[in-house]
């Protein structure tokens, strides 16, 4: 299984503004501009980290999953939430040739936790035997940063300010989550069960 991020989470949507007040940055500088670009890249590092530890997009953006078989032939979870629309399903057979599958024989299950690529009737027909099957689909709060619930927003420039103030540190482990971080997010992380029984 793949999972690819099609588009990238445009510049125009990330908080910068935001996140000079959240930092305390002086304004009315000549040089105000000057740091933009590092502030996005703190910012682009917080939204990556949360979605990792949480499973949900934060920013609306296109991606395409690669998988080798059906967990569930009568709905496929998909890997992260919440989905707001697929775009398409393609069967590869081993050789490569691509056989899209038509829109009205599947539907989006849309649920904040568990979305589900699910048949319209019956079964998801059969993946090709030595092939794959590619869904894409659109994920994320939304377009903007108005978008996005209040915790969590606020939990992205607490990250990102915790990446800014520690930039040069290299003795925190790689993973670390600051407390006030996790205790925001931590409504929004999917409880896996039964060894991934139920992904």
């Amino acid at each position: 299984m793949m999972l690819t991020e099609e588009t990238a989470v445009p510049t125009a949507a990330l908080p910068v503004d935001a996140f000079k007040a959240h930092l305390r940055l002086g304004t009315g500088f000549a040089e105000d501009t000057l740091q933009e670009p590092v502030l996005a890249s703190f910012l682009r590092a917080a939204i990556a980290a949360i979605e990792a530890r949480t499973g949900k997009i934060l920013i609306e953006r296109d991606f395409s999953w690669l998988l080798n078989g059906w967990r569930d032939d009568t709905g496929q979870a998909l890997p992260v939430a919440p989905v707001t629309a697929l775009s398409e399903v393609v069967f590869i057979n081993r050789s490569g040739a691509e056989t899209p599958l038509a829109a009205h024989f599947y539907r989006l299950a849309e649920d904040m936790q568990r979305p589900k690529l699910t048949p319209v009737a019956g079964v998801l027909p059969a993946v090709p035997t030595g092939g794959a099957v590619r869904i894409g689909f659109r994920a994320g709060y939304g377009p903007s940063w108005e978008d996005l619930p209040a915790d969590l927003a606020q939990a992205v420039l607490l990250l990102a300010a915790y990446y800014y103030e520690y930039r040069n540190e290299t003795s925190v482990g790689e993973g670390y989550m600051p407390f006030g971080v996790s205790s925001l997010i931590e409504r929004y992380r999917t409880v896996r069960l039964f060894a991934g029984a139920g992904q």
